[in-house]
């Protein structure tokens, strides 16, 4: 397990032929250590073992391994909300699409919480809203978190409790609220809060996107 920037161990090796793949998950390494900032190209390929040179085959420059560390950072998002919308235990069609658009929340801002530097890595290369539908940033389901959401949304809507005259762009406003308080809870003036009074404020954040929906 690597400690730092400064003093992981290199790897030595790689599968033949997958260098971009390699450096794209020392690329994720680093943004769990360091968020954004410490994606640097040279650094990835010092983990990998091979030579700055080598990475410009597959990444123009810096800001490119960062696109491609920043997708599979969202991947991992996405996955922390499947894994919590797999923990829903009900066969009611209208209590199960409830809980599953609060999992897409919890999953959110748990990962947040538990790998601040990957989730502010999944979000800081994103241009406009093309790029929260793309493959690339899918989780294991083949879904991106936008996705998800979206998918949540309309599911509120189809077992009647979100009306559909409400739809429209509400993925906007739950997606602020709820990653409103992940950058205030990961790096900002909420983050000294003892943790059952984040989760507390977890809890009434999707209260209050739930019921203002």
């Amino acid at each position: 397990m690597t400690t730092g920037v400064g003093d992981s161990p290199a790897r030595t090796s790689y599968r033949h032929g997958d260098l971009r793949r390699a450096l794209i998950e020392a690329g994720v390494d680093l943004a769990r250590e360091g968020g954004p900032p410490a994606v640097v190209l040279r650094e990835a390929t010092r983990r990998v073992g091979v030579t700055p040179n080598a990475a410009y085959r597959h990444f123009a420059d810096r800001q490119a391994l960062l696109d491609a560390v920043c997708s599979s950072c969202q991947s991992l998002v996405a996955g922390a909300i499947e894994t919590d919308q797999a923990r829903v235990d009900t066969t009611d069609p209208v209590e199960g699409a409830r809980l599953r658009f609060r999992a897409v929340g919890t999953g959110y801002l748990r990962f947040a919480l538990e790998q601040p530097g990957q989730f502010q890595t999944a979000f800081s290369a994103s241009s406009d809203l093309d790029s929260a539908t793309s493959a690339a940033r899918a989780g294991p389901g083949g879904l991106t978190p936008f996705q998800l959401l979206t998918q949540s949304l309309d599911d509120l809507v189809t077992v009647g409790l979100l009306p559909a005259g409400r739809r429209p762009a509400a993925e906007f406003l739950a997606w602020s609220a709820v990653h409103g308080l992940a950058e205030l809870l990961i790096d900002g003036p909420l983050r000294a809060l003892p943790a059952p009074v984040k989760q507390t404020l977890i809890v009434r954040v999707i209260d209050m996107v739930e019921q203002g929906l």
